[in-house]
């Protein structure tokens, strides 16, 4: 089966740019694509504060209702900062065009090098959660968690590459299953706790303390269930992904995220504590919530399967996110070009295959867990919350349009609390492995210049002005042959059409192969004059390499174009037939300056 055919398999069959607008998504097919990450995340954002809380005892655990409740209320004001956002930028605002646009290059590619990482991150935290939420239910699979996850990872980049429209038909129905199952899990929960029913009794007091509850622990647990946030800004990243109107539909989108991310979350951090969950290495909060309200039976392992549904689904938004990011940054050479290519689904290809492999590379790095790398989660898509909300204070201040006063005020709470709040995370899981991340953004963004310095320096090299014209070239035509056959007369005569005095040089490795060359040439060699040039220790490149740099060094404007005949074998396994001399010369001579290579290629039946 020919590559082609494989990749028509899997992709699909490539779309004309024209049907690009045709791919734009409706609302609730954006809710799907856009919120999943930050819905998922509810899944595992109050055990992380329960893991940090214990720590002090079972006593601690009364915290967790204060703190979800704050996070809420952070929640609350990101979401409303955003929706200003959007209507600041219909097109488009993400991080970093809209940091770039008011705080200037280098404060934007801060914000784009954190949410490249955290994209990354993103897909590597929600597919091992998903993986955990299996093993909950499966405890068999939890030796195999890495090859699934790297599994998922695959699948869900697969999907992608098939195109944006296509992908939010297949993960829709996990995010809406998600939503009205956990719904339906918290409202029996509630109904169960308003009733009075029997629940586990709470666990004794002497659980065992490894830290005192201090103020740092609890800005500790705090910043750790801040998870809850990540994925809200993708929806004000994602706006050109709408249909028209399409700043309208997101904003409406977004406020949809922020009441069921509002509701679950804290739902679920109420229930946790009314029924006396205790974070487990073996079993998640969610499972254990799920196992006391429904017991063990059929809802409690949908509940499951939904989590891991969505949880590894989740992954989704930063695939939608980060390809995309990549384009603005490769559009303004911050980046590699190819970045800025759409595939032949119409999507940004390349970000989707980068993004897939470094986070399946985590996933083998950390074995798979989710613990190991949430420290890491969370730092870069605060430092971007808070560069974009900082940026919209400055627009809102210096261009003083309709409402500014009120907006600037809601911009700046939004940028004084995330701020607040990435410094809590930065503080306090900085040892827990968020040096890494913090390392990492400035190392970015130093590539970033590179990169750009590059392009720039490309460009000045390239253009037209004050150029004071060509200079005249001198030109030598060499045809290196090794024997005489008809691929070598089939390029004998193609340069014959670029100089009316080609050459043909051969490298003597024996004298008596020489000779019998020479004599064939007298018959067939079409005129060209055959230079022979000896080689002590049987190199074929040194030699030559010699000639041609004495060819060079006869002016300044001198080029020497070498053209090698190669026979092509119709199987692919003939290759290995033959000793790819020809591959060798021209990756000598490929990036020489002062020569140009012509491949003359003679095809075999």
């Amino acid at each position: 089966m020919k590559i082609s055919a494989v990749k028509k398999l899997f992709v699909g069959s490539p779309l004309a740019t024209a049907q690009a607008r045709h791919e734009r998504l409706s609302k609730t097919s954006a809710l799907a694509v856009f919120s999943s990450d930050a819905l998922s995340s509810v899944a595992y954002a109050t055990e992380e504060v329960l893991l940090v809380l214990v720590l002090a005892g079972t006593a601690a655990l009364g915290y967790s209702i204060p703190i979800g409740i704050a996070i809420a209320l952070l929640i609350v004001v990101v979401v409303s900062s955003y929706r200003q956002t959007i209507l600041a930028y219909p097109m488009g605002g993400g991080a970093y065009i809209v940091t770039k646009d008011n705080l200037g290059t280098l404060p934007g590619l801060v914000a784009a090098g954190a949410l490249l990482i955290d994209y990354v991150l993103t897909v590597a935290v929600s597919v091992a959660a998903g993986v955990a939420a299996v093993t909950s239910a499966f405890p068999a699979l939890y030796d195999y968690r890495i090859l699934l996850g790297v599994v998922f990872v695959a699948g869900i980049a697969t999907g992608n590459l098939r195109g944006l429209r296509e992908s939010s038909t297949l993960f829709a129905v996990p995010t809406y299953l998600f939503v009205v199952s956990f719904a339906g899990m918290l409202a029996y929960g509630f109904v169960r706790w308003v009733a009075g029913w029997e629940s586990t009794p709470p666990p004794p007091d002497a659980v065992a303390m490894s830290q005192d509850l201090t103020i740092f622990l609890v800005l500790r647990a705090f910043a750790s269930g801040c998870a809850a946030l990540t994925g809200v800004e993708a929806v004000s990243d994602g706006v050109p992904a709408f249909r028209a109107p399409e700043a309208r539909n997101a904003r409406t989108v977004l406020t949809w995220l922020g009441i069921i991310l509002v509701t679950l979350f804290t739902g679920i951090t109420f229930l946790a504590r009314h029924f006396h969950v205790m974070p487990r290495t073996e079993e998640t909060v969610v499972s254990q919530l799920a196992r006391q309200i429904f017991g063990g039976g059929l809802l409690y392992y949908e509940i499951q399967v939904v989590t891991m549904l969505i949880l590894v689904f989740a992954a989704n938004t930063a695939f939608a996110d980060f390809p995309r990011l990549a384009y603005f940054l490769a559009r303004d050479g911050f980046i590699p070009r190819q970045f800025g290519t759409r595939g032949d689904r119409l999507v940004f290809s390349n970000g989707i295959l980068i993004l897939g492999g470094l986070a399946a590379l985590l996933i083998l790095l950390f074995g798979g867990a989710t613990h190991a790398l949430i420290p890491l989660y969370a730092v870069g898509v605060f430092v971007s919350f808070t560069l974009s909300q900082a940026s919209m204070v400055r627009r809102w201040l210096t261009r003083r349009e309709a409402g500014w006063w009120w907006r600037w005020g809601l911009n700046a709470v939004g940028a004084t609390t995330t701020g607040v709040v990435m410094l809590v995370i930065a503080a306090t899981k900085f040892s827990h492995g968020a040096w890494m991340v913090v390392l990492l953004i400035p190392i970015l963004v130093v590539m970033f210049l590179m990169i750009r310095r590059h392009y720039a320096d490309v460009a000045r090299q390239l253009s037209l002005d004050h150029f004071p014209g060509a200079p005249p070239i001198d030109h030598t035509v060499l045809v290196l042959v090794g024997d005489l056959h008809r691929g070598v007369v089939a390029a004998l005569r193609y340069a014959q059409t670029l100089s009316g005095s080609p050459k043909a040089v051969y490298v003597e490795l024996d004298p008596e192969r020489t000779h019998r060359l020479e004599e064939k040439w007298g018959k067939f060699g079409l005129g060209v004059p055959l230079v022979v040039l000896t080689s002590p220790y049987r190199s074929l490149l040194t030699p030559f390499l010699d000639y041609v740099n004495h060819l060079l060094a006869l002016g300044e404007n001198h080029v020497v174009t070498i053209v090698i005949p190669e026979f092509v074998p119709s199987r692919w396994w003939q290759h290995l037939l033959h000793n790819q001399t020809a591959l060798l010369i021209k990756g000598a001579l490929l990036f020489r300056k002062g020569i140009v290579v012509v491949d003359v290629p003679f095809h075999l039946r």
